[in-house]
């Protein structure tokens, strides 16, 4: 039972459509406090984060279509077609990206908002997020021999900057006007995006 809260756990945590505490956080909560086997917890939260981001990216869409403009719509889309061509490069950013500690809500709000088809990120998704929470999982708990030793870095210096940086991310693939970039070479700002 206890592993279907941590399925659920790393699901809703990645439905979340802004920069959130990341799902092996809670697999690691979940697994130290109800001492759950690790390699359980690392698949079932694997799962749960890999149909978040799912689902994610099916609805930032129809967020996307209701505040941001239909040039700025168009635009993404051109850009989701022109990541879409390749499918082994694209999958090898996708799971080294998924291998880093920032997070993935910057990599599915793009992929989402250009159309990128959700279902093709998945795998190396959830490979590169087996590896890097696996990791964080066995990590925690040590870490959680010190919880207030464990709070106090997720607040660091390091820890802002990773969240800083996830936000300059999101506002690149926001204000960026890929048309002209890709079609063009030019590079060009546009803020004017929203309804």
């Amino acid at each position: 039972m206890m592993y279907l809260a941590v399925f659920l756990s790393a699901l809703v945590i990645d439905l979340i459509p802004i920069i959130s505490p990341p799902a092996w956080t809670a697999m690691v909560f979940l697994m130290v406090k109800f001492d759950l086997n690790p390699w359980i917890v690392i698949v079932t939260g694997v799962a749960g984060s890999t149909i978040g981001r799912y689902i994610f990216s099916l609805y930032v869409t129809k967020l996307s279509d209701r505040f941001i403009k239909q040039r700025k719509r168009e635009e993404l889309e051109f850009l989701g077609k022109r990541l879409g061509q390749k499918l082994w490069p694209a999958w090898i950013f996708v799971f080294l990206y998924a291998l880093t500690p920032m997070s993935t809500t910057p990599l599915f709000t793009a992929a989402g908002m250009a159309k990128i088809r959700p279902l093709w990120m998945l795998p190396p998704f959830f490979c590169g997020k087996l590896i890097s929470n696996g990791m964080m999982v066995f990590a925690g708990e040590y870490a959680a021999a010190n919880l207030k030793d464990f709070l106090h870095g997720t607040f660091s210096p390091k820890g802002i900057l990773l969240i800083a940086f996830g936000l300059v991310v999101i506002g690149g693939v926001l204000f960026v006007d890929w048309r002209s970039w890709l079609e063009q070479k030019k590079f060009k700002l546009n803020f004017r995006i929203w309804k």
